[in-house]
């Protein structure tokens, strides 16, 4: 299907109750609620979220943070905080009694509350939708019954559905509007007190347990590489102690700067996740990283049913950035990535045609104001 872009809203919704659960789905729900607005100004939001949806005029009943847990041995060692938010949220659900219930991405919450909505009457539209694909398809039948709408942003997606007679709407994908509206810092050196050595980039995630899980060996990579600096991408939401492993290293952090510092990068060790998409949009050569507890990895092995873990991969449907996952994580396959990538230039330029791949796949779609038109005019 068409990108389609909607100005005027033909129906009368004006209360919206939006569910993100972490800062990639915290973004992307703001930039929606922005745009929603934009169409509809009477438009109203409450729900979860974080800062970006608080900045865009969402009233939080929960912020994300409180909630958040990753891994499957974490969310079962967390399932107690869990239990309790979901009942938090249902409550306030029904009282708030919206017209319509957005949910973004966060698929094993969301759908437990797509559920309860269904149960209870409220419409549900589902932007940035699970990724069944990846494991348990048969997830797709539940997504089915328990959605009105879904906003898919990953092009492959469509197809996958059909297959469960399911009718998404690809709307395009919200980094690109995001990426636009970037304006480079003009003194980001300076400010950050950084030299001009030529800089790796170091994306550890934006979750405190990602952090933990990657820091260490990303901080080991700093001996091997004199010739350049190592900055790494922190995320203002965590505690500042989170990255006291890099400060004590020598490596610079740079907090809520991420594009400008994709924008300088020579190269990156970005954990999976939507980083690695914007590392690539950027055309930043980069390694994909990535670890959990053992037991967790080891369930997610036998379940996950596609070759790739990163977006890039995923995408462009080949090995276009190298994943070094679980073991294969160490310093020495990083050090040796890393050089492959500095001194291998048939290697790093087709890496760079993978980039223009998958840009060339993903389109060049306004995904949040396409969305947002689609639900402001949804009839059930």
């Amino acid at each position: 299907m068409g990108l389609t872009t909607y100005f005027l809203p033909l129906t009368k919704l004006t209360k919206f109750y939006i569910i993100s659960g972490e800062r990639s789905g915290d973004l992307h729900a703001s930039n929606l609620v922005l745009a929603m607005q934009k169409l509809d100004p009477n438009s109203k939001f409450r729900g979860m979220g974080g800062a970006y949806s608080k900045d865009a005029g969402v009233v939080l009943a929960v912020d994300y943070s409180e909630v958040a847990v990753m891994g499957f041995l974490e969310v079962v060692l967390g399932f107690r905080k869990v239990l309790k938010y979901l009942s938090l949220i249902k409550k306030d659900l029904l009282l708030y009694r919206p017209d319509a219930l957005i949910l973004v991405d966060y698929g094993g919450f969301n759908m437990k509350i797509a559920a309860f909505a269904k149960e209870n009457g409220i419409p549900v539209h589902y932007y940035i939708p699970p990724k069944v694909w990846a494991w348990n398809q048969k997830r797709a039948l539940k997504l089915k019954a328990f959605t009105d709408q879904i906003y898919s942003i990953l092009p492959f997606e469509p197809e996958f559905f059909e297959k469960y007679d399911m009718n998404v709407h690809y709307v395009g994908n919200p980094l690109l509007d995001e990426i636009r509206k970037f304006k480079p810092h003009d003194f980001f050196f300076q400010k950050n007190e950084l030299s001009y050595q030529p800089i790796i980039a170091l994306l550890p995630g934006s979750r405190k347990q990602e952090i933990n899980a990657m820091l260490d060996r990303m901080v080991s990579l700093v001996k091997e590489f004199p010739n350049a600096q190592f900055v790494i991408a922190g995320v203002g939401s965590l505690p500042s102690a989170a990255y006291d492993p890099a400060r004590t290293a020598g490596i610079r952090v740079v907090i809520d700067q991420t594009y400008d510092l994709l924008s300088h990068a020579t190269a990156a060790v970005v954990t999976s996740g939507t980083a690695t998409l914007e590392t690539a949009l950027f055309r930043v050569p980069q390694v994909v990283v990535y670890r959990t507890s053992a037991i967790s990895y080891r369930i997610a092995k036998n379940l996950i049913s596609v070759p790739y873990i990163s977006l890039v991969n995923l995408i462009a449907g080949k090995e276009v950035v190298k994943e070094l996952i679980q073991d294969d994580f160490s310093v020495e396959n990083l050090k040796n990535e890393l050089n492959r990538i500095f001194s291998n230039v048939v290697y790093k330029g087709e890496m760079l045609q993978g980039y223009d791949l998958i840009k060339e796949r993903i389109g060049e779609g306004s995904a949040s104001i396409t969305a947002a038109g689609l639900i402001l005019n949804f009839k059930k």
